[in-house]
This record gives C-alpha cells, structure tokens and sequence, in this order.
C-alpha cells in the first residue's frame, strides 16, 4: 500500500492544487473535507491543512480538532491552516494593515530548516491573506519572513509541524514544488512510489476482489476517462465488462458512429444504443441548465435501467467518474460549495439494482491521461479533449430543438476540424462552440439577415480546475470564423470568448 497525504480541505480554491502538486512528486493523497473528515488517520504519513476564504478571528471560522494530528503526525498549514495553529495554540492574529496579496520574495531564511532545504533567500512565493501572524503559537519560531510578512513561515520545536503563509501549490511560488518536496519526502518521510503503472495494478487487483465474476456495464462516452476506466476494468474481469455507448442525440457531428468504430480491435465488448428521440423528447422546452442535467441523468439511469435488465448477471454499473468532478459536487461551507452538478455523481436510485464501481474517482484528468499511456491505449485518444456529460445541452442557452442541436453540431465541428488542420488542437485542453439566445443584425450580399450568435471557447489547463483561454492567431479565428457563417445556414455573428476560469467558468452552463 502507497504511503498516503490527507488535505484538510477549509474551502480554499487552491486547494485542488496542493493535491496536484503532492501528486506530482509521485505522493498519493486525498482531499477530505474539514467537516466531514470521515477517514481513518492513522492511514495518513502526512497532514496539510489547507487556506480557507474564512478569518480564523471571526465568528464563522472553520474549527476541526487536532488533537489526533498536531504532535502526532508530520503537519503543514498553508496560509488559513497556519493561522489556525498560531490562533488556537498560544499566537496571535490580526487583520494585516494592508491586504497581502501577490507576489513576495522570502528574506530571513533559516537554512537550518529542512523545510527550505534547497531554497535560496529571496525565492518568490504568492501570497493571498488579510491577516497576518503577530504572535507565534507555543514553543516555534520563525524560520522565514518577506518584506511585509514577519512571520511568513514557522516552525514548533520537537513536533514537524509547519506554518507557511503563503501558497506553495501556485505556478507563482517558484520554489513552492520543492518546498512540498522537503515537507514530504524530508521531514514526513514519504517514499514517493505513486506512478501509474502502481495505480493501475492496484486497481486491477482491487476490481477483481470486489467484482469477482459479477456483469459489469459500462457507459462509455468515446473520451479519456470512459476508455480508460473500460480498458481498466476489462483487464480485470474480460468479457465480463459490456460496454454501452449511448447516442442522446447530444454528441458532437457523426459521433456515435466514430467512436463506435473507434473501439474495434480494442478488446472491448461494446454496443451501441441510439436513444437520441428520448433525450431530445424529454429536454423540450427546459431552459435552465440545472434542470438539463438532471434530465439527462435521469434518461441516462433510464436507458443503462432497461440495458442491464438484457444482461444476465450484470450487478454493477462502471463510470469514468473523475477528481474534479468528485470535488466539485462536494460541499464545503464558503466558496467550494457545488459550482453545478454532475450527472455521474451521487449514485444510484433504489429501484437500480446496481452497484457503482468508479476506479478513476480519485484521479486528475492528467493523471487519468498518464495511466491510459501505461495501459497502452492509442495516444490520439488519451489527447481527446474533454467533453460534458450532457453534451451539447449545455453548450446551448435555452431551450433544446433539434434545428438548434444540428446548427452548433456544424459550428463545432467546423472549429474542431480547423484546430486539427491547424496543428492547433493538441495545443488546446479543451475547445467547443455555444449557441447562445441572442440573435443580431447581419448583411449577406443585398440581404439583411436576423439571425444567431455563436461563441467559440479554447482553453489551457491540465485538470479543469483552473483554465486560462488560448491566444489562437487572428488570422486562424478569422478564417474559421468565415467558414462558419458562409456554411452553416442560421448563424451570421461569431464571438471568441477570452475569459478565465475563475472566474468564469469553462462551460458556460
């Protein structure tokens, strides 16, 4: 069994990236909510206490008890965690007389300290707080400062327990890897042996011991994690593994017959089953996006309901289910409260009479994309940009027809085609048009038109979590933007969208 990090998780939104950095160093961990710390700590080498958007002064500050951690086990509080040692263990913090925030460069460093092992004075770190440490919690000492920050780091004497107020997990920490490094490797002891190769024969052997000979189904999508929670779960049971990919009408240009053709020879036992009418039938006239996916979640149960009952001896339902999306429909009071729902998290209904089985649930999509690799799957595959569950459904504003469904099938598949010409498409994480409610002005030849606006979207990331938008060529977006509206007949206005996430939003549903 890998040596395992817990992250106590306050509500911070970079709390997603002290796990992908932990991950990184080739360290399992696992984020945990502080309110709902459910675990069994004894299976943890390491504690990291995350930042919160909370004060650890007011009267809604986020409280957990340490008494089965601080002493006991290697502990590092980042920003927020830190405070609440300092606050809680015999410090002081006060609202800082400015509001730190940004860039900063670390001065005072103690080189004894194994924290900064390798970190040389005037490293730049991000800082994000409006209070600061005045007074140092019992029996520690300040192992490094900044220019406004006196104690921006510290040590308790005999404990391996570490306050940092600044953010090590961010692109802008420079030495922020290595300073999770020292804490890991050096002080807590983590022997890093996380690889995929390692998750993959796990899991293998853990499918086996929980699946035995049941049926499983899986729903497969066509994208990364689909295929490999498939390729997964089939070397573990075989033919045992049915694989249901379902057409609801909502996939992209000629999909359900690519991908389709796209698994032979794959060693997968796959059917196809179109249920677009359904889909489309059930989503008329619904606008709101919330109501969309709970549709379509309800259709998909529908449909693998009816699937499974053809299966004899199918008792569990396989997903692609991933990280991200786990985190995200986790509820954490403050600003990680659920940003939307997702059709493949939660469960099951009672009447169902299958279990899940979820062997990526705990994966980034990176690191979904690396197993894949260690699995052998085709590489132009694992490079497929992710794709909604709901498909097209969100990516239309307003209400679903078929005439809508067809005009943004064409749009995207223009803007993906011109990507892929382009030798653009593997520089991209993600990329697809929305049809959006909003008709304008436009002239064609001695026509005057009224007719739809499209958007279309390119982002960078490597998990979803946090995304930037891709500065595509002008004179590619006016090209594709050209092609569209002379081709795709009730669209006249293109739009690039140059938004961030955050605090935008990838999908714009």
């Amino acid at each position: 069994m890998e040596e395992k990090v817990l992250i106590i998780d306050f509500g911070s939104q970079y709390t997603q990236l002290i796990a992908r950095r932990v991950r990184e160093l080739f360290v399992y961990c696992e984020i945990h909510p502080y309110n709902n710390l459910n675990v069994d700590l004894d299976s943890f080498k390491a504690i990291i206490l995350s930042g919160s958007p909370y004060s650890v002064r007011s009267e809604d500050a986020l409280h957990i008890d340490l008494d089965q951690i601080k002493g006991k086990k290697p502990l590092l509080g980042v920003c927020y965690g830190a405070q609440y040692i300092a606050h809680f263990f015999g410090g002081k913090v006060i609202p800082s007389n400015k509001r730190e925030y940004g860039r900063a460069n670390l001065l005072n460093i103690n080189s004894k300290s194994l924290l900064f092992k390798n970190v040389n004075e005037g490293s730049q770190v991000w800082m994000s707080h409006s209070d600061t440490i005045e007074n140092l919690p019992l029996n520690s000492k300040c192992i490094a400062s900044t220019e406004d920050v006196k104690n921006a780091a510290f040590s308790i004497v005999d404990e391996r327990l570490y306050g940092i107020q600044f953010h090590p997990e961010v692109y802008h920490s420079k030495d922020g890897k290595k300073i999770l490094e020292n804490f890991l490797l050096k002080i807590a002891g983590i022997k890093p042996d996380w690889t995929p190769d390692v998750f993959s024969e796990k899991t293998i052997s853990e499918i086996k011991s929980l699946i035995g000979n049941d049926k499983v189904i899986l729903g497969l999508s066509g994208g990364v994690d689909s295929t490999v929670a498939g390729v997964l779960i089939n070397k573990a049971i075989g033919d045992n593994l049915q694989c249901i990919f379902v057409n609801n009408g909502l996939l992209r240009k000629n999909e359900f017959q690519d991908v389709l053709e796209q698994y032979k020879g794959m060693g997968l036992n796959v059917k196809g089953v179109d249920a677009s009418e359904y889909f489309i039938n059930k989503l008329s006239s619904v606008s709101d996006p919330e109501k969309k996916r709970k549709i379509i979640g309800k259709a998909f149960i529908d449909v693998f309901d009816k699937e499974s009952k053809l299966i004899d001896g199918a008792k569990w339902l396989a997903q692609g289910t991933i990280y991200p999306d786990v985190i995200e429909s986790i509820s954490v009071k403050g600003p990680s409260a659920t940003i939307k729902s997702h059709h493949n998290v939660g469960g099951l209904p009672d009447f169902m009479k299958l279990s899940v089985v979820e062997p990526l649930k705990m994966l980034f999509k990176d690191e979904v994309r690396r197993v894949g690799k260690s699995l052998g799957i085709n590489q132009k595959l694992l490079k497929r940009h992710p794709f909604p569950g709901p498909g097209l459904a969100i990516r239309i504003l307003g209400d679903i027809t078929n005439e809508k469904v067809n005009i943004l099938q064409e749009v995207d598949h223009i803007f993906i085609s011109a990507l892929k010409d382009s030798n653009l498409y593997d520089k991209v994480w993600q990329a697809g048009a929305i049809l959006l409610p909003v008709k304008s002005v436009g002239v064609m030849g001695d026509e005057r038109t009224y007719e739809q606006c499209v958007a279309l979207r390119a982002v960078e990331s490597t998990d979803g979590m946090t995304a930037d938008w891709v500065n595509l060529p002008y004179e590619f977006l006016q090209q594709v933007s050209n092609k569209i509206i002379n081709n795709v007949k009730g669209v006249n206005r293109v739009v690039y969208d140059i938004s961030s996430k955050p605090p935008a939003t990838i999908e714009w549903e």
